[in-house]
C-alpha cells in the first residue's frame, strides 16, 4: 500500500504571516486539526501548525494569538514523504518519531496529508476484507 492510497488529498494551507487566530478560526470552521503553511518561495520549506502548537503557545507561554504569526510557532521545515513512498515506512516514521501527521508531496508540491488515523484505518479496512 503507497501513501497516495490513503492520504488525504484535500489540504488547508495557510499564510506563514497569517495571526494564530486566523489559523484557529480556519482551522475550526473546517473541522480540522492542522494546516499546512505554504512555502513563502520556491526554495523554501512547508510548515505544519496544529492545535496542540496553538494550545502550547497560548498556556504555556502566554501568548497572544492576536499578535503571533503562524511562523513564530509552527513547525517547519515539515517533515515530507513522497506519495509514493509505502505506508509501512511512514508508520515507522511516525512511531519512531512521535508524530502524528505528515505533508506528503509529487515532485516538491504539496500533494496531501497522512496522519496516523489514516494509517490506522486503512489497516482495519484490509482486515476487515480479510475475514
Amino acid at each position: 500500500m503507497l501513501v497516495k492510497d490513503i492520504m488525504k488529498p484535500q489540504v488547508v494551507t495557510i499564510a506563514a504571516r497569517a495571526t494564530v487566530r486566523e489559523a484557529m478560526t480556519a482551522m475550526r470552521k473546517q473541522g480540522i486539526k492542522s494546516l499546512v503553511v505554504e512555502k513563502g518561495n520556491e526554495h523554501d520549506a512547508y510548515g505544519l501548525i496544529t492545535y496542540n502548537d496553538i494550545l502550547k503557545t497560548i498556556v504555556a507561554e502566554e501568548g497572544d494569538i492576536d499578535l503571533l504569526n503562524v511562523y513564530d510557532i509552527c513547525a517547519k521545515p515539515a517533515l515530507i514523504v513522497s506519495r509514493e513512498l509505502e505506508v509501512k515506512h511512514v508508520a515507522r516514521l511516525m512511531v519512531n518519531m512521535n508524530i502524528h501527521r505528515i505533508v506528503v508531496t509529487n515532485a516538491n508540491e504539496l500533494a496531501g496529508l497522512i496522519t496516523m488515523n489514516d494509517i490506522v484505518s486503512a489497516i482495519l479496512e484490509l482486515a476487515d476484507g480479510e475475514e
